[in-house]
């Protein structure tokens, strides 16, 4: 990002946690939004980022009020549309550090076709979705991302259909930079969003979040046999807690073909699956137009509609 050094604070009095720090979240006990938030907060010091140079948006859902629990310029907006707010932030203030919160629901079922058109635009943001596979909210109701079978309140007997699988999807709309990661992982988190942030385009981050209160049982966060860290040296490291006793593939995240095949398996994965530093960001194109256009009288704007 052309602006990452100029949006740190260079004082000698360096933000900290306390001058994140708003209200006590109002997340259920052990809602894995608090690992998500702090890490964020943390990831926010190291890269010394001053309190008015980030901003977070987001949708509605659990993950719609983080926002309100970080100390920075925040725009908690309307259902499945923070894209289209994030789009006109970077538009009208390019300096600013935008990062996108929005769930399962809120990305993927009423806000699906803006994440289609953010992917496709690729402007530069971090997309951070929290990924619990349900709508927790509204209390316990089937999401895109709900596991078959699942029991819910929108389907008692058993959730109907197989899950969106997200990381095939947004390849296959064709993002610029896609990784995962989980919530109590807090060392892999950091690493993900500092390769997202250094991305130029709009950074997809799978963050598989537990729900302790609605599915205690979808993420078995003590163990690691059902998942296994992607990595290679342009990558991102696997956790330095869980790496020895989990596996650990070898991948070169400018391999679509490779990605494709990793996101399609039925074993969770964890870390870069791709990137491209090629892509058009949508952004840059719109400035650089600005910058290269012609100057016009304002009397002659309108002429070109006469008829």
């Amino acid at each position: 990002m052309s602006t990452q050094t100029e949006n740190k604070t260079e004082n000698s009095n360096p933000v900290t946690l306390k001058d994140l720090h708003t209200e006590n979240p109002r997340w259920c006990v052990g809602c894995g939004d608090f690992g998500i938030v702090m890490g964020l907060k943390r990831f926010f010091l190291d890269q010394k980022f001053t309190l008015e140079s980030v901003v977070n948006v987001s949708g509605i859902g659990c993950s719609g009020r983080a926002p309100n629990y970080m100390n920075t310029y925040g725009v908690h907006s309307i259902h499945g549309r923070p894209i289209t707010v994030a789009l006109g932030l970077t538009l009208a203030r390019p300096e600013l550090n935008i990062f996108v919160h929005s769930g399962d629901g809120d990305a993927l079922s009423i806000g699906g076709n803006h994440l289609l058109h953010g992917i496709n635009k690729n402007f530069k943001c971090v997309f951070i979705m929290y990924d619990n596979e349900l709508y927790a909210l509204t209390k316990s109701q089937t999401s895109p991302t709900t596991r078959k079978g699942h029991k819910t309140n929108t389907q008692p007997s058993g959730t109907y259909l197989e899950p969106i699988n997200v990381i095939r999807m947004v390849l296959g709309i064709g993002a610029s930079f896609v990784a995962s990661t989980a919530d109590w992982m807090p060392d892999h988190l950091a690493k993900t969003l500092d390769a997202a942030f250094d991305h130029k385009g709009f950074a997809f981050v799978h963050i598989s979040q537990r729900c302790p209160h609605y599915d205690p049982d979808n993420f078995d966060h003590k163990t690691s046999t059902w998942f296994s860290f992607l990595k290679h040296p342009d990558g991102i490291a696997p956790d330095k807690r869980i790496a020895d006793k989990t596996e650990c593939v070898e991948h070169d995240p400018s391999n679509l073909e490779g990605a494709f095949k990793y996101a399609s398996l039925d074993r969770r994965y964890f870390g870069l699956f791709y990137r491209n530093t090629e892509k058009p960001t949508y952004d840059s194109i719109l400035r650089n137009q600005i910058k290269t256009a012609k100057p016009e009288p304002r009397s002659n704007i309108l002429d070109r509609y006469l008829l």
